[in-house]
């Protein structure tokens, strides 16, 4: 009600928090913020407090274990082409050192 008071009526911060009794004009500006990226329904949001890290969330079983396929499939790849690389390699060298 506040932030739609205040623009309907095109009040400053300042006015706004006078008119409303509200302690600081910083906290306007905060609820605006709020407002205009949520809308009314961001004000049911609790904000208060540091946000949790929580805890990793549980991949289901399904995920989990096609991941740890992939990247087994990806470490293998990149051993394939680390030897082929070094077998590359050692052809180049190899025909440089040929006597002509």
């Amino acid at each position: 009600m506040v932030i739609e008071t205040m623009r309907e009526k095109k009040l400053s911060y300042r006015e706004t928090a006078r008119r409303f009794e509200i302690n600081s004009h910083h906290r306007i500006q905060d609820w605006e913020r709020i407002y205009l990226t949520d809308g009314p329904e961001g004000f049911t949001v609790e904000r208060r407090g540091r946000g949790s890290k929580g805890r990793p969330r549980k991949l289901p079983k399904e995920v989990e274990s096609d991941l740890l396929a992939e990247v087994q499939r990806l470490r293998a790849e990149n051993e394939y082409l680390k030897n082929l690389q070094a077998l590359v390699l050692e052809r180049e060298r190899r025909q440089w050192k040929k006597p002509w």
